[in-house]
């Protein structure tokens, strides 16, 4: 698991605003709670942060796991606070509010600062409690996740590992159908993108990586950058495949974009797969701590407007042309901070993020070339060891 992790922000948060203690009430599908507590559970727990320590409260089934895996300074069960009694004499809602408030005594917390997530329910209850609930707005907890330690740059790479050996098997199924009608062929049958997502999360799941969802969307379909695709692949046509897996140990995400094309899709494709290649090189050259993330979307802009396509940065209602951000930060959440954007803020050495141009029209299709990269202090080091090119290659 993750080094513990520096919460130094968010103290100096509560000291200056007064607080007691921070609290999270959630499951690990929450990525705040998950990086904090260093623990997951499928139910929700409680972590409170002090200026003194780390503490979980926990069901009795999750204890013996909390007690080995989590980052916490301390580790409580709730039947500490004869929880099951309370819910006989009270009810679920208010025994949870009075379990909740006998546990912030026990770390004497009088005055809470909570996430923006953070359950109305429970901040009512606890309120009823005589506790104080101030909702922490600024989300210091997202901010300090934007940068990643040493440990958490290897688990993106590792899962980036992955996701190179799935573009792989999806690139190698491309380049080696048959040609029949104008549609791709794999053992007699119709290739479609529905066949070539299920080899990408085969392999996946050989790489200790999962996804609930990914892109090979081919012609119009990859015109729209969040249409999955369906249906047979075409010959001549662009088609972009988008993997964004998460390792099922870790939880720390990856994400890669290739567009491919068998056969000739047609010059003003071509075109505008060299004019997002271009675009997607000058970013990356752009990238560097103290740059902004507008500043890096800018680079992006002026190539495919100078081009002769249009950006939302040229048009803000434009359908087609470059109708997205440049990119994105990668961690726990495959979109978090910060923004490669016309708001991008200023990027710091250990920012992970995406840099992602591309160009959309239905009528010749879509273009989107991908990596995922580390921000340092001179520039940046590139996650992703994949090669870039618009012919698919086989074995």
């Amino acid at each position: 698991m993750n080094e513990a992790v520096d919460l130094s922000s968010l103290r100096e948060h509560l000291d200056t605003d007064g607080h007691d203690g921070y609290l999270i009430d959630d499951d690990a599908s929450d990525s705040d709670q998950r990086y904090v507590s260093g623990f997951t559970a499928p139910d929700p727990y409680q972590t409170l942060v002090t200026r003194e320590g780390i503490h979980l409260l926990v069901s009795g089934l999750e204890y013996g796991r909390a007690s080995k895996e989590a980052s916490a300074d301390s580790v409580t069960r709730r039947s500490t606070y004869d929880y099951q009694q309370l819910v006989a004499e009270h009810g679920s809602y208010e025994a949870k509010s009075r379990m909740l408030a006998a546990f912030l005594d026990d770390h004497d917390v009088d005055s809470l600062a909570v996430p923006r997530n953070f359950p109305t329910g429970t901040a009512d209850g606890l309120r009823d409690q005589g506790v104080s609930v101030t909702v922490e707005s600024e989300g210091i907890i997202e901010e300090i996740r934007a940068t990643k330690t040493d440990w958490e740059i290897d688990q993106i790479r590792a899962s980036q590992r992955a996701n190179e050996a799935a573009l792989a098997t999806a690139e190698e199924l491309i380049a080696t159908a048959e040609i029949e009608d104008g549609v791709l062929v794999r053992d007699g049958e119709p290739l479609t993108s529905e066949r070539v997502k299920e080899e990408i999360e085969v392999t996946l799941l050989r790489h200790g990586c999962s996804l609930d969802d990914t892109i090979v969307a081919c012609g119009a379909d990859g015109a729209d950058p969040h249409d999955r695709g369906s249906g047979p692949l075409a010959a001549d046509e662009l088609i972009v495949i988008d993997i964004f897996p998460r390792d099922k140990e870790t939880g720390y995400f990856a994400d890669m974009t290739r567009t491919f094309a068998r056969g000739d899709p047609g010059e003003e494709a071509r075109r505008r797969y060299d004019v997002t290649r271009e675009a997607y090189e000058a970013a990356l050259e752009a990238v560097e701590a103290g740059v902004t993330g507008a500043d890096v979307h800018d680079v992006a802009c002026d190539i495919i407007e100078e081009a002769g396509y249009e950006t939302l940065r040229s048009d803000p209602s434009a359908g087609t042309g470059f109708i997205h951000s440049t990119g994105h930060g990668v961690g726990l959440d495959i979109h978090e901070q910060p923004s490669v954007s016309p708001a991008g803020g200023e990027l710091e050495a250990g920012h992970v993020i995406s840099i992602e141009p591309g160009i959309y029209d239905p009528d010749v299709g879509g273009v989107r070339i991908e990596d995922l990269v580390v921000v340092t202090e001179d520039g940046y080091e590139n996650l992703t060891d994949y090669r870039v090119g618009l012919e698919p290659k086989g074995e």
